[in-house]
């Protein structure tokens, strides 16, 4: 699967998604604490220009503050830009999204971009932009009671996830060894990752598992089984995005 074919896939799918929405479900409230569902598509657009600024080398817009977390700074962000019109806020978005696909196609595939806590190369960056916009589409949708049906495209999150575990954990501050994950698709697929000799081993959904690397399930209330020394302490900890 090409990551930049899912990502248009997973742009056209929300894009159908924010088109269906009428004036009033632009302010409900989404499931992002604080947000509403405009504010949800405002950041998505303002973390597009993001990748844009990058691909430009106007890397200054990526700086973080000392102290400032970097959901406090993307809180602010959307706290200073509100007031758009839907309309105009749908454009927005849809500029960004699809003009910052087609910089990413067009990069040099070993270019090294900057973003927030790593150096990333395009098709991992790309890779991550799948993974926020399809966990803010169910922050849009789920609060409306709309469908959202998962793809084989969770296979670009849970890649994600895994690999950026050693970077989870290290950021909590805590130790962990090797970890390998035996995931099932949305239409069955045996998805796995990782040394197939290590010890410790996460099993069960890939749905599940890119929920909860999102932060839009808890591990405990996941059917995920964990086997090993370390497979459940990398489970609480799992992200498919960074600090």
């Amino acid at each position: 699967m090409d990551v930049f074919d899912d990502l248009a896939a997973e742009f056209d799918r929300l894009d159908e998604v924010l088109t269906g929405l009428d004036a009033p479900d632009w302010e409900r409230p989404s499931a992002c604490a604080g947000w509403s569902i405009a504010d949800v598509v405002l950041h998505l657009a303002q973390t597009n220009e993001l990748v844009l600024a990058s691909i430009e080398g106007r890397d200054s817009l990526l700086e973080r503050e000392p102290g400032v977390a970097l959901d406090d700074m993307m809180d602010r962000l959307v706290a200073d830009d509100r007031g758009t019109a839907p309309g105009d806020l749908l454009a927005r978005w849809r500029t960004s999204a699809y003009g910052s696909l087609d910089s990413l196609r067009t990069c040099d595939r070993g270019a090294k971009l900057t973003w927030v806590a790593a150096p990333l190369s395009p098709r991992t960056l790309a890779t991550t932009r799948i993974a926020e916009h399809w966990a803010h589409a169910l922050d849009i949708t789920d609060p409306l009671g709309a469908a959202y049906p998962d793809t084989s495209r969770l296979r670009h999150i849970a890649w994600l996830a895994h690999r950026s575990l050693p970077y989870a954990l290290s950021a909590a501050g805590v130790q962990a060894g090797p970890v390998r994950c035996e995931l099932t698709g949305p239409d069955g697929e045996r998805w796995e990752y990782g040394d197939p000799e290590a010890e410790s081993v996460i099993r069960g959904p890939a749905a599940e598992f890119c929920r909860v690397g999102a932060r839009r399930l808890p591990a405990d209330r996941s059917t995920l089984v964990t086997d090993g020394p370390h497979a459940a302490l990398a489970l609480r900890h799992l992200r498919n995005y960074a600090l």
